[in-house]
């Protein structure tokens, strides 16, 4: 049995049908070809599969697509235009927070939700939030260095905002 359903992908309004017990890793992946959600353990054991629900970082191999209707889902392809995320990717290039590949998507993800709630991490606070996500390649120091070198970039360009805006 399919349901018709109406989603909100990255900003764009897509029509599918689904059954109703289809994951929404799945539907991104291979009814819309978003493959910045990974399919690694199925279980939400790995966190590749990370992707935004309403704003909030859920693991999409244990959300059915048919909860994600009426819901703004935005996947890694979605996120060009954060200004968080292309500052987290910079510094995962820069410092080697990366080697495959595979896990990158959802520790950039996992990455900015913590940085949009604290904007001055500790190493402990980086490595709690990242909790979950697993990483096969880098041994996490350089992903930690990297989110932490995201952290005070942002606090440096919100610095430079806040000064510009006082002499005017």
């Amino acid at each position: 049995m399919k349901t018709h359903m109406n989603l909100t992908i990255n900003g764009a309004a897509r029509e599918v049908d689904v059954e109703h017990r289809r994951l929404l890793v799945h539907t991104l992946r291979d009814t819309f070809h978003l493959t910045g959600a990974h399919i690694g353990c199925d279980t939400s054991q790995c966190g590749a599969c990370t992707v935004l629900l309403d704003g909030k970082t859920v693991r999409s191999c244990t959300v059915l697509t048919v909860q994600a209707e009426g819901c703004e889902v935005r996947t890694m392809e979605g996120m060009d235009d954060d200004p968080v995320v292309r500052v987290l990717k910079k510094w995962f290039n820069e410092l080697h927070g990366l080697q495959c590949g595979y896990c990158t998507p959802a520790m950039i993800l996992a990455a900015r939700a913590l940085l949009l709630k604290n904007s001055d991490p500790s190493e402990h606070d980086v490595r709690a939030s990242l909790h979950g996500n697993l990483c096969r390649c880098t041994g996490y120091q350089n992903i930690v260095d990297a989110v932490l070198a995201s952290a005070k970039t942002l606090q440096q360009a919100s610095l430079e905002s806040v000064e510009e805006h006082a002499h005017d």
